[in-house]
């Protein structure tokens, strides 16, 4: 099992509004790969601060009844394992980013992954790159 950070699933669902440079039209495209594999039946992993991450920045760029289709087809997928953050998780997360300096939401994926002996990410934030226990897999 892999983690999935809310990137892969931004860059698979959010519509471009002009033309995308080659490179982030490639990211989109791996992107979509990615998603089409989990709707296949491979199994990820995410939490869900990750879900609210996607929620949050859908709900700024399209309407209010497609975000809430989106993250219901995230988090009722079967392949989609959606875990909750403790408060104890969330600070000890903190120190995480402080140690790795990263964001605490990127240290909270490494430790959900550290805890469950997984250490491969579909992302494409670069910051999972400062984090050497882990891999980070763009398609």
């Amino acid at each position: 099992m892999r983690f999935i950070d809310g990137s892969a699933f931004l860059y698979a669902f959010l519509k471009p509004k002009r033309p995308l440079p080659r490179k982030v039209a490639e990211m989109k495209a791996n992107a979509q790969s990615i998603l089409r594999r989990v709707n296949e039946g491979e199994e990820v992993l995410t939490s869900v601060v990750h879900v609210s991450e996607i929620a949050n920045i859908l709900e700024a760029r399209i309407a209010l009844t497609e975000c809430g289709r989106i993250v219901g087809d995230i988090v009722s997928k079967s392949s989609v394992r959606v875990v909750d953050v403790t408060k104890n998780l969330y600070v000890a997360s903190m120190h995480t980013a402080d140690v790795h300096d990263v964001s605490v939401n990127d240290a909270l994926a490494l430790n959900i992954m550290k805890d469950r002996d997984i250490n491969e990410i579909y992302s494409f934030d670069k910051h999972f790159d400062n984090m050497p226990e882990i891999r980070r897999l763009t398609r």
